[in-house]
């Protein structure tokens, strides 16, 4: 059960056209913003930078739920690890390479170049922060210092929301929840406190 109530859809008219954003992209608004909503002028600001970071840039389109999948599963954070796999699922991303994401450094579906991201992501997600100079020097081998920033934003962007949806326990809704059981189901995934 979550620690903070979420505010009901019929009762934030004025936040209306933001949700139908999440309905367009996603096909479900998340219960976190139902949450942040308690202070819409912070949803507002916080909306507008998910769509910067995952609107721009040069990355390619699946390499940023990557990151934030990756991310997320260091942070241990269920609720988005779901709704990243549901996203992946949504931009195109391979069953194959959603489902063996846990494995990157060994999967044959990952390359040299998303096993850097990757590892980038994931060792930028633990606490203390496991990342060093040979971190950037492996990314460089295929990413500019601009592509850089841009995955580095995704982290930070998920370092957020891990920490929110982790300490609020926000409740997962039945499309991700649903998928990441079934995408993940090798490796045991389960929601915790999120179901």
């Amino acid at each position: 059960m979550s620690h903070l109530e979420p505010l009901d859809r019929e009762d934030l008219p004025e936040l209306e056209e933001l949700f139908a954003h999440y309905d367009e992209t996603l096909s479900f608004v998340p219960n976190s913003l139902f949450t942040l909503a308690r202070r819409p002028e912070t949803l507002r600001v916080f909306s507008d930078l998910i769509t910067v970071i995952w609107r721009t840039g040069t990355l390619p389109i699946e390499l940023k739920p990557l990151v934030a999948l990756v991310s997320s599963m260091a942070a241990g954070c269920r609720y988005c690890q779901a709704h990243e796999s549901v996203d992946m699922r949504e931009r195109g991303v391979p069953e194959e390479k959603i489902s063996d994401v846990w494995d990157f450094e060994s999967s044959p579906h990952f390359d040299e170049a998303e096993r850097a991201v990757l590892r980038f992501a994931r060792d930028a997600s633990v606490l203390p922060n496991a990342v060093g100079p040979g971190h950037f020097d492996d990314l460089r081998r295929f990413y500019d210092d601009g592509q850089i920033v841009e995955i580095l934003t995704v982290i930070c962007l998920f370092g957020f929301l891990n920490r929110w949806n982790d300490t609020v326990a926000t409740e997962l809704e039945i499309d991700p929840l649903r998928y990441a059981t079934a995408i993940h189901e090798a490796s045991d995934w389960n929601p915790g406190k999120h179901a």
